[in-house]
């Protein structure tokens, strides 16, 4: 079974006087590309969760939250107000230095300097407050696989449906197949027929013919489009990881797709190849969200 690359997971655990919660998610991407939230106790901590994350998912846009809650405790915060001043000044010099205006929100700008809030929280993690936390993250990414196997599932349902419906309209090509070919020769004859001053060998004339028709056979590439479906298929069944080598077979459906199409001479054959490509295209569109 194919997995989504869309997900969510959520997880929180309590331990004496705080409560620990991280939210991951996920979004389709080429690769891992990671952002992380955490607190300034747990920072230490922030490369091995990362490692932890890539590991088991693998691929996708992935935004890691991690936030913290005192539990019957009372925290003091106080601004670093002597620092803050410095900060100011030193701001208030460089606008001059450059000719640019002060900003409009001083206390936004000055809150996000370091240093500026002392708390009397702990600035590093205990070992029981790190077991806790990765505990934690394990559970949300559970979840989050959970999710990505939900959705891989509606995608392998939506993926089976359009995938079949191409078939269906490949096999519908076939009656004006048929037909195409008598039409052309039909047409050619004709227009030859309306030139009177040119005579012309008939031998070489069906000879040029059944050239020319033979460039407008069409089997190949049926048999290669239905060959494409069919390996479309059997790749979601192989499941994990299977993202990209599903958007190379709709590439090369694709192309099958539009030769059927240039060599159709034909309005109802047309018809089939445009609503074949509408079909592929939100294969496509969908693909991209399979890890």
């Amino acid at each position: 079974m194919i997995l989504s690359m869309t997900g969510f997971g959520k997880a929180t655990a309590a331990i004496p006087n705080k409560k620990i919660t991280v939210e991951i998610k996920s979004l389709n991407s080429k690769q891992l590309d990671m952002s992380a939230r955490v607190p300034a106790s747990f920072r230490e901590k922030e490369l091995e969760l990362r490692n932890i994350l890539a590991e088991r998912i693998v691929r996708g846009k992935v935004e890691l939250l991690i936030y913290t809650e005192s539990v019957g405790i009372e925290t003091t915060v106080s601004l670093n107000i002597p620092l803050m001043a410095a900060y100011k000044e030193q701001v208030e010099e460089m606008a001059r230095q450059l000719g640019i205006a002060w900003p409009d929100d001083w206390y936004s700008v000055l809150l996000r300097f370091p240093e500026t809030v002392k708390s009397d929280v702990p600035a590093t993690m205990s070992d029981e407050e790190w077991q806790t936390l990765r505990q934690v993250t394990e559970q949300a990414i559970d979840q989050l696989m959970q999710f990505r196997q939900k959705e891989g599932q509606k995608l392998e349902a939506f993926f089976t449906e359009r995938v079949n419906r191409i078939s269906d309209l490949l096999g519908q090509v076939a009656p004006f197949e048929k037909e195409r070919v008598a039409k052309i020769r039909a047409r050619l004859e004709e227009n030859l027929a309306k030139i009177d001053t040119v005579s012309f060998d008939k031998n070489r004339l069906e000879q040029e013919l059944i050239f020319y028709i033979e460039k407008l056979d069409i089997n190949e590439e049926k048999q290669r489009l239905s060959q494409h479906l069919s390996y479309f298929k059997e790749t979601m069944a192989n499941g994990f990881g299977q993202g990209k080598k599903l958007g190379f077979i709709a590439q090369e459906m694709g192309r099958e797709i539009n030769t059927l199409g240039s060599k159709s001479n034909n309005a109802d054959m047309q018809r089939l190849v445009v609503r074949m490509k509408d079909e592929l295209e939100q294969i496509k569109e969908q693909v991209l969200n399979v890890m």
